[in-house]
């Protein structure tokens, strides 16, 4: 199969029609054989009854309905599950992302050889002082912050191997780093598209301002586990023995102020309640990195690494 199309929707009843014939007459203009997988997270209007429609008249739709609404990162999971195709395409289904630009897409993963290629809305037409200014920043930040140049890491319009999507977990809120998870898991070629930002037609915009808080503490949560994930000793150890170090030196200062001059009261002197502090931080941070090294060493998947070739076994 060429191509799976992955389509997490909401209360979408009224853009799943248009946007599957959409879809079908791209696919058909290309001769390109494909799938469209739509998963209802949840969806509380009629949804699910028009993509049972859509599915009795053409098999290529296919559908996932979840018992409650679980978010966008659990639904394009179980579509990346899902997928057979070739190039895996996804996109939102507010008709806000075009399917016209699918072929092209297509064309940088296959013969670009990116592993990934985000869509970037470079003109938009979402509100500037709810949408667009947080999502600058925070554009900026997680491109410092993980290395990856890309201006729009929350496009829903993403082109993928297929390989990459088996390779990657998206929970949380993570749908917002999928380049960040990809790259964890060694897969460098990211590349970028300018792609067109259609107005909303229907339904209403989903985002909050909760939403752009619990991102950014995502992205701090991905960064972290990514480096440290498999050996937390690392950083707790190192805190924690710079930690418990300070303290210990300014508890001997101490108790060396003290036997020079024993009118010296320890105290009544912050040092003393600094170095304290230091002390019982360090040993948390110790007992933490232990702590975390014990999960660490039981957990199910501590030595499954990503294998690209196997030759001779």
């Amino acid at each position: 199969m060429d191509i799976s199309v992955i389509i997490p929707l909401y209360n979408e009843e009224e853009s799943l029609a248009e946007l599957c014939s959409w879809i079908k007459k791209v696919m058909q203009e290309h001769h390109l054989s494909h799938e469209m997988i739509m998963i209802d997270d949840g969806s509380t209007d009629g949804s699910w009854s028009v993509i049972e429609k859509l599915n009795s008249v053409d098999p290529n739709i296919k559908g996932i309905k979840f018992q409650r609404n679980y978010g966008k990162s659990a639904a394009l999971n179980e579509g990346f599950r899902a997928a057979q195709g070739e190039v895996v395409i996804t996109l939102d289904a507010d008709l806000q992302d075009s399917p016209d630009e699918i072929p092209a897409l297509r064309k940088m993963i296959l013969d670009d050889g990116f592993d990934l290629v985000s869509g970037w809305k470079k003109k938009r037409y979402d509100n500037k002082v709810t949408k667009n200014l947080p999502s600058k920043f925070y554009n900026m930040v997680t491109r410092r912050m993980s290395k990856i140049h890309l201006h729009d890491f929350n496009c829903g319009l993403k082109a993928y191997k297929n390989r990459v999507v088996k390779s990657i977990e998206v929970y949380g809120e993570m749908h917002r780093y999928i380049p960040v998870l990809a790259k964890w898991s060694g897969f460098n070629k990211i590349g970028e598209k300018v792609v067109e930002h259609r107005p909303r037609k229907y339904g209403v915009t989903k985002f909050g301002w909760q939403r752009f808080i619990n991102g950014f503490l995502d992205l701090t949560s991905i960064m972290f586990v990514s480096r440290f994930g498999k050996k937390p000793m690392h950083f707790f150890g190192l805190w924690g023995t710079v930690s418990f170090l300070i303290g210990l030196f300014l508890t001997i200062y101490l108790i060396a102020s003290k036997f020079i001059d024993p009118e010296y009261a320890l105290t009544n002197r912050p040092a003393f309640y600094i170095a304290l502090t230091l002390l019982l931080l360090g040993a948390q941070l110790f007992l933490a990195g232990f702590t975390g090294e014990l999960i660490a060493r039981s957990a199910t998947d501590r030595n499954n690494y990503l294998i690209e070739q196997r030759l001779g076994a």
